[in-house]
């Protein structure tokens, strides 16, 4: 509306010129500007209309960039055919977790085939993020006519905004918690194992020494610990000594998506922050959470590199509002399960209703105002880095 307003007052500022210039200045020379002014626009129109579905629009981008950093979109233009159209208008679009200050790009194309341009944006939140192309127009006659054109837009891009993850200290109460569990669970494995050992004459059928190339997650610590070697177990019980981690990046549709990104981005700090330093202690993980094709998967973390790796694929995934997780039932059983939500009202409990421990499972979430579902305790990361129990 404030655009047409704009147009139809400069539209008359040269209408009451023209009149000026006519009647009271050059007579004739008013009339062969009053033709231009007339003809000028029909013939621009008709190439307007013309060139509305021989406009291609492309751009392109870094998949990922940190927080606090700039991300470079070069954007490029081109036209299918050799008539003269003067102005292109391009508006990009960036979703929440970068700045806003997008502006309108105007391009003249009249006797180039092929044109680009590069802007800049900045990285605020951490999290995953979507640059696009949101419209195109074409614009002939000085911009007063302005028509969107009929090209197929490109395809948005996902970008991941990489936030800084903290190192938590060995000394986190919830840590010690977990690592307990774990231990625990290890000395349990250990008697099971003896108790097998006592009827089977093949010695060291569950376990062997460690060489290169086996997975840190089959390591027994415990008995590693007490022969002063590392022991790797060989049956598929190990899996129940893992932690498990659950990703829940819910958003809630009912709340703005500025306040939402700015949850998931403390949810995602917390997480890898305790996730890494589980890894970094020899305590190899299991990690569930939605992949790019919208599937829950799990995946073990036993490596110390890991835990970024696996943050710029959850970077990398576009956040579905009003989607929980759901724990896999191999991950049910678990001798610790940490269940990492944005949100622990409405249906959360249906995911750790799921869980067989509840005894040694936590949630974890990003403020002390959020309300614990259950008896289950709830923490969060604090501004000083530390796990606080509510």
């Amino acid at each position: 509306m404030i655009r047409i307003i704009k147009n139809l007052i400069s539209i008359s500022a040269v209408a009451f010129l023209l009149y000026i210039f006519t009647f009271y200045i050059d007579g004739e020379m008013g009339i062969i500007l009053l033709s231009f002014m007339i003809s000028a626009p029909v013939f621009s129109l008709v190439f307007v209309i013309y060139s509305l579905n021989r406009i291609k629009v492309s751009f392109d981008c870094d998949g990922y960039v940190k927080k606090g950093g700039k991300l470079e979109i070069t954007v490029t233009v081109e036209k299918n055919n050799s008539l003269p159209f003067a102005l292109v208008d391009i508006k990009p679009y960036v979703s929440e977790v970068f700045g806003k200050d997008v502006k309108t790009y105007r391009l003249s194309m009249l006797n180039e085939h092929k044109k680009n341009f590069t802007f800049t944006v900045d990285a605020v939140t951490g999290g995953n993020g979507e640059i696009s192309i949101d419209t195109v127009y074409s614009c002939g006659f000085l911009g007063f006519i302005r028509l969107k054109a009929k090209t197929q837009l490109p395809a948005p891009k996902s970008v991941g905004v990489i936030p800084e993850i903290p190192e938590i200290k060995a000394s986190s109460q919830l840590f010690r918690t977990i690592a307990d569990v774990v231990m625990t669970s290890d000395d349990d494995e250990d008697n099971d194992t003896s108790m097998m050992f006592s009827t089977n004459t093949t010695v060291g059928y569950e376990h062997r020494e460690y060489v290169a190339g086996d997975p840190l997650k089959r390591v027994n610590w415990k008995l590693s610990t007490k022969r002063g070697k590392l022991m790797v177990r060989l049956d598929e019980s190990a899996s129940t000594v893992q932690p498990e981690f659950l990703l829940d990046l819910y958003r809630n549709s009912a709340l703005k998506i500025e306040d939402s990104v700015i949850k998931e981005e403390k949810l995602l700090v917390s997480v890898f922050g305790l996730l890494s330093l589980m890894v970094r202690q020899g305590i190899a993980c299991g990690f569930t959470y939605y992949s790019p094709t919208g599937e829950i998967i799990t995946e073990s973390v036993d490596n110390p590199d890991y835990p970024m790796q696996l943050l710029l694929k959850v970077l990398s995934v576009k956040v579905v509002p009003d989607r929980r997780i759901d724990i896999l039932p191999e991950s049910s059983s678990a001798c610790a399960c940490v269940v990492s939500t944005t949100d622990t009202g409405g249906n959360f409990t249906a995911i750790t209703d799921k869980i067989e421990n509840h005894e040694n499972t936590s949630i974890l979430s990003i403020s002390p105002e959020m309300p614990a579902p259950s008896d289950i305790p709830l923490w969060y990361l604090d501004e000083n880095n530390s796990f606080i129990m509510v």
